[in-house]
C-alpha cells in the first residue's frame, strides 16, 4: 500500500478513498434539493470507459486494461445524495496499481483520483457547474454517490490539472509527510526516492524552502540534471547506473541521512539503513519497486533501526485531511509567487491512459502524469 490509500474502497466510482467533507448537510437543504431537482436527471447514450478486462499477474501491461464503450443510461436522480459528472482530468500514480489488483472486479471501470465538472447533483452541498476533484471512474462520465468525499474547487486562478496533483492528494501527501511525520529541523540532510515523480518533487521542494540539505535519487540521466537544475536539489543520482547504492549515497549524503522519504522500498532502503543518522526518520510513503513483485523483497539492515534509534513511520494521506485548508494557504501563494515548480506529463484522451499508468512504473513520466478525458 501507499500513503495515498485508506481501507475503504466501494466498487462503485464513488469511492471513499480520502477525505471527508465537514460541510453541513441540514435537513432543510435536502428538503429543498429533494423539490427542486425531483424530475432532474441526465441520460448518456454512450460513455467511454477504461475496464480492468484481465488479472494482473506481476507487472501491469496496457492488455490488463480496455477501452470499452457502454450505452447504459446515467441519471442524477438514481439516488437522493448522488451528484453526475463530466470527468476532466484523471490521475494517474503508482497507488492505482493496488486499487485495480485488490479492489476493482474484471470487467468493472478503473477508479482513482481526477477532476470533474458536475452536471446534475441531488445533493445539497453541490450544484450544476460546481467543479470539483475527488475519487472518480476513468470514464467520460460518472455517478458518484458519495460526494462528500470531493472537495469543491474553488480557487480557479490555477490550471485545474493541479488539482490531480499539486492541489490534490499528491500535494498533501507531500505536504503531510513532510512537515507532519518527518517532523524537520533546518539544515537537516533528507533523501528522497523516486524524487522526480509527483510527490518527491515537491517534497524536495518543501525541504529545500525549509532550509534543509536535498538530495534524490531517480531513473535517468535527464531526471537527474531536471531536479538539480530546475528544482533545486542540492544533489542527486541515477540509481540504474549505481552499482552499489551504498557508496552512492554515501557520496551524496557524506555525513548520514537526517531524513528518508521513502517511495521505493527493496534495495534502496537497505542502502540508506546503512546511512541514517542517530536520531533519523524514515518516512514511508510507498514502495513502487514492490508493487509489480509477486514475491516482495526482503529487508536486511533493520538492525540499523535499533543501533541507531531510528524511527520508521508509514502514513495515509486521509489521516490529514483536517490540514487541507492550511495546506491551500501555505502553498497558493507559493505557486503565485513562483517559489514551487511543477511539471506534467499530460497525455491526451481517455484512450492514452493504459499506456500512462504502465508509464508511471517504468519512470517514463517526468513529474505528475495526468490524463486529458476533456478540456470542455
Amino acid at each position: 500500500m501507499s500513503a495515498y490509500l485508506i481501507t475503504h474502497l466501494p466498487i462503485n466510482t464513488s469511492a471513499l478513498f480520502g477525505y471527508v467533507s465537514n460541510q453541513s448537510n441540514p435537513r432543510r437543504e435536502r428538503k429543498a434539493m429533494e423539490k427542486e431537482n425531483n424530475d432532474a436527471s441526465v441520460e448518456v447514450m454512450s460513455n467511454k470507459q477504461v475496464i480492468y478486462r484481465e488479472q494482473v499477474r506481476g507487472f501491469l501491461k496496457e492488455t490488463n486494461l480496455e477501452m470499452r464503450t457502454s450505452s447504459e443510461r446515467l441519471k442524477a436522480n438514481s439516488g437522493l445524495g448522488t451528484i453526475f459528472v463530466k470527468n476532466l482530468y484523471l490521475a494517474c500514480d503508482p497507488y492505482n496499481l493496488t486499487i485495480i489488483k485488490y479492489l476493482t472486479q474484471l470487467g468493472s471501470p478503473v477508479t482513482g483520483y481526477g477532476v470533474a465538472r458536475v452536471l446534475e447533483s441531488r445533493h445539497p452541498n453541490f450544484k450544476k457547474g460546481d467543479l470539483v476533484w475527488g475519487i472518480t471512474g476513468w470514464e467520460e462520465y460518472s455517478i458518484i454517490t458519495a460526494p462528500e468525499t470531493c472537495f469543491k474547487i474553488k480557487h480557479t486562478n490555477v490550471p485545474l490539472s493541479y488539482y490531480t496533483g499539486l492541489l490534490g492528494m499528491p500535494g498533501m501527501t507531500a505536504y503531510a509527510g513532510f512537515f507532519e511525520v518527518s517532523s524537520p529541523k533546518k539544515g537537516e540532510t533528507v533523501f528522497i526516492s523516486a524524487a522526480a515523480g509527483a510527490v518527491g518533487l515537491l517534497v524536495g521542494q518543501f525541504a529545500k524552502m525549509f532550509g534543509c540539505y536535498v538530495v534524490g535519487s531517480t531513473g535517468s540521466k535527464e531526471k537527474v540534471d531536471l531536479l538539480k537544475t530546475k528544482f533545486g536539489f542540492d544533489d542527486a543520482f541515477n540509481y540504474k547506473e549505481e552499482l552499489d547504492l551504498d557508496a552512492a549515497l554515501k557520496r551524496c549524503c557524506p555525513e548520514g541521512i537526517d531524513i528518508y522519504f521513502e517511495n521505493v522500498g527493496g534495495k534502496m532502503l537497505d542502502a540508506v539503513l546503512l546511512n541514517m543518522k542517530l536520531h533519523g526518520r524514515i518516512t514511508v510513503c510507498g514502495m513502487i519497486s514492490q508493487y509489480n513483485l509477486q514475491q516482495r523483497e526482503g529487508i536486511h539492515n533493520l538492525m540499523n533501526l535499533i543501533l541507531k534509534r531510528v524511527r520508521m513511520e508509514g502514513f495515509v494521506v486521509s489521516n490529514y485531511q483536517h490540514l487541507y485548508p492550511k495546506f491551500l494557504e501555505t502553498v497558493l501563494p507559493q505557486i503565485k509567487e513562483g517559489k514551487i515548480v511543477y511539471t506534467e506529463d499530460i497525455a491526451e484522451g481517455l484512450e492514452s491512459s493504459p499506456a500512462a499508468l504502465v508509464g508511471v512504473f517504468s519512470g517514463r513520466n517526468v513529474g505528475k502524469q495526468v490524463v486529458v478525458v476533456s478540456r470542455e
